[in-house]
């Protein structure tokens, strides 16, 4: 399914967008009153991305998912960790890894975002600060941004593994 048609089905972010815009403007009653509808509609866009970026990765070449995998198990703890190689992701273009590679620092970039905001969230609500809680819904529209940003890259990669072409 191309992007913008996965995309314009996520109508869950729109709604995030919207009371995040709205939530900057908001007093501290406004922001104790509306809290856990705020988290509820932030989890339901969290979601839709989530599930946007699964879909768009489950249409890569096998190669690329090799290529992408092997990035996301470097990350992993070494302890316990098997230390052979995949015999697949032998044979995998370089091409193919630096744009693997792309896409995983975009996704890494959105998901930083939105822990980022996530604690932010965390920390207005402990300090019951209407200014952190502005703060926090600025950088979760941010994380939309770079999470969306991130899924088209991601299915730009999945038209261009083996042409050559930039992502």
């Amino acid at each position: 399914m191309p992007y913008d048609m996965v995309m314009r089905k996520l109508a869950a972010v729109e709604e995030a967008r919207a009371v995040m815009t709205e939530g900057m403007e908001w007093g501290v009653w406004k922001w104790l009153l509306e809290k856990r509808r705020v988290q509820e509609i932030a989890d339901r866009a969290t979601a839709a991305l989530h599930e946007a970026d699964r879909k768009v990765k489950a249409a890569w070449s096998d190669e690329l998912k090799t290529a992408y995998k092997e990035l996301v198990e470097q990350e992993k703890p070494k302890r316990g960790r098997r230390q052979e190689k995949d015999p697949e992701g032998v044979n995998i273009a370089p091409e193919v890894r630096l744009t693997a590679k792309k896409v995983k620092q975009a996704y890494d970039e959105g998901q930083r975002a939105r822990v980022d905001a996530e604690d932010t969230f965390d920390e207005a609500e402990w300090r019951m600060s209407t200014d952190l809680a502005r703060e926090g819904a600025r950088k979760a529209l941010e994380s939309y941004d770079l999470r969306e940003h991130a899924i088209r890259k991601a299915e730009a990669a999945g038209g261009r593994t083996t042409s050559g072409g930039k992502v």
